[in-house]
Protein backbone atom coordinates (compact mmCIF):
# COMPACT_ATOMS: atom_id res chain seq x y z
CA UNK A 1 0.00 0.00 0.00
CA UNK A 2 1.39 3.45 -0.86
CA UNK A 3 2.26 6.05 1.75
CA UNK A 4 0.39 9.36 1.82
CA UNK A 5 1.21 12.59 3.61
CA UNK A 6 -1.27 15.15 4.87
CA UNK A 7 0.40 18.48 5.60
CA UNK A 8 -1.67 20.95 7.56
CA UNK A 9 -1.73 24.53 8.77
CA UNK A 10 -3.84 25.66 11.70
CA UNK A 11 -6.64 28.13 11.03
CA UNK A 12 -8.18 28.64 14.48
CA UNK A 13 -7.07 29.72 17.94
CA UNK A 14 -5.44 27.20 20.28
CA UNK A 15 -8.50 26.80 22.51
CA UNK A 16 -10.75 25.81 19.60
CA UNK A 17 -8.06 23.57 18.10
CA UNK A 18 -7.35 21.80 21.40
CA UNK A 19 -11.06 21.12 21.90
CA UNK A 20 -11.03 18.91 18.77
CA UNK A 21 -7.76 17.09 19.54
CA UNK A 22 -9.39 14.25 21.58
CA UNK A 23 -11.64 13.38 18.61
CA UNK A 24 -8.63 13.64 16.28
CA UNK A 25 -6.71 11.17 18.45
CA UNK A 26 -9.62 8.71 18.44
CA UNK A 27 -9.69 9.01 14.64
CA UNK A 28 -5.95 8.23 14.52
CA UNK A 29 -6.51 5.20 16.77
CA UNK A 30 -9.17 3.97 14.33
CA UNK A 31 -6.76 4.44 11.41
CA UNK A 32 -4.27 2.30 13.33
CA UNK A 33 -6.85 -0.43 13.96
CA UNK A 34 -7.77 -0.36 10.26
CA UNK A 35 -4.14 -0.98 9.22
CA UNK A 36 -3.23 2.50 7.88
CA UNK A 37 -0.16 2.78 10.18
CA UNK A 38 -0.63 6.51 10.94
CA UNK A 39 2.27 8.61 12.18
CA UNK A 40 1.14 12.04 13.29
CA UNK A 41 2.81 15.07 14.77
CA UNK A 42 3.29 18.80 14.64
CA UNK A 43 6.03 21.14 13.53
CA UNK A 44 7.95 23.00 16.21
CA UNK A 45 9.92 26.19 15.73
CA UNK A 46 13.61 26.49 16.53
CA UNK A 47 12.96 26.91 20.26
CA UNK A 48 10.58 23.93 20.37
CA UNK A 49 7.28 25.78 20.37
CA UNK A 50 4.35 24.27 18.40
CA UNK A 51 2.23 26.25 15.99
CA UNK A 52 3.89 25.83 12.61
CA UNK A 53 1.46 23.14 11.40
CA UNK A 54 1.45 19.39 11.38
CA UNK A 55 1.92 16.25 9.33
CA UNK A 56 0.29 12.84 9.07
CA UNK A 57 1.97 9.96 7.28
CA UNK A 58 -0.28 6.95 6.56
CA UNK A 59 -0.95 4.05 4.22
CA UNK A 60 -3.95 3.98 1.87
CA UNK A 61 -4.86 1.77 -1.06
CA UNK A 62 -5.01 4.72 -3.48
CA UNK A 63 -5.51 8.48 -3.73
CA UNK A 64 -9.30 8.25 -3.42
CA UNK A 65 -9.08 6.33 -0.16
CA UNK A 66 -6.38 8.66 1.19
CA UNK A 67 -8.47 11.74 0.45
CA UNK A 68 -11.60 10.17 1.95
CA UNK A 69 -9.69 9.34 5.14
CA UNK A 70 -8.33 12.89 5.45
CA UNK A 71 -11.77 14.39 4.93
CA UNK A 72 -12.97 12.36 7.96
CA UNK A 73 -10.29 13.83 10.23
CA UNK A 74 -12.13 15.77 12.97
CA UNK A 75 -9.65 18.65 12.62
CA UNK A 76 -10.57 18.91 8.93
CA UNK A 77 -14.30 18.50 9.53
CA UNK A 78 -14.27 21.22 12.21
CA UNK A 79 -12.46 23.66 9.91
CA UNK A 80 -9.43 23.84 12.21
CA UNK A 81 -6.82 23.23 9.50
CA UNK A 82 -6.02 23.89 5.87
CA UNK A 83 -4.51 20.74 4.39
CA UNK A 84 -2.62 19.34 1.43
CA UNK A 85 -2.37 15.70 0.42
CA UNK A 86 0.60 14.08 -1.30
CA UNK A 87 1.54 10.53 -2.18
CA UNK A 88 5.01 9.85 -0.81
CA UNK A 89 7.13 7.82 -3.18
CA UNK A 90 10.17 6.73 -1.26
CA UNK A 91 13.41 6.76 -3.23
CA UNK A 92 15.63 3.72 -2.60
CA UNK A 93 19.19 4.30 -1.46
CA UNK A 94 21.79 4.13 -4.21
CA UNK A 95 23.22 0.80 -3.06
CA UNK A 96 19.85 -0.98 -3.08
CA UNK A 97 19.25 -3.29 -6.03
CA UNK A 98 16.10 -1.41 -7.10
CA UNK A 99 17.89 1.93 -7.44
CA UNK A 100 18.14 3.28 -10.99
CA UNK A 101 21.43 4.37 -12.52
CA UNK A 102 24.99 3.06 -12.55
CA UNK A 103 26.34 0.83 -9.77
Amino acid sequence: MPWYVKLEEGLVDKQRFDAVVPDHRRWLEQLERDGHQPRSGYWADRVGQPGAGGMLLFHAADWAEAEALVRRDPLVRAGCVRWWLHEWRQVPLRNETTAPGPN
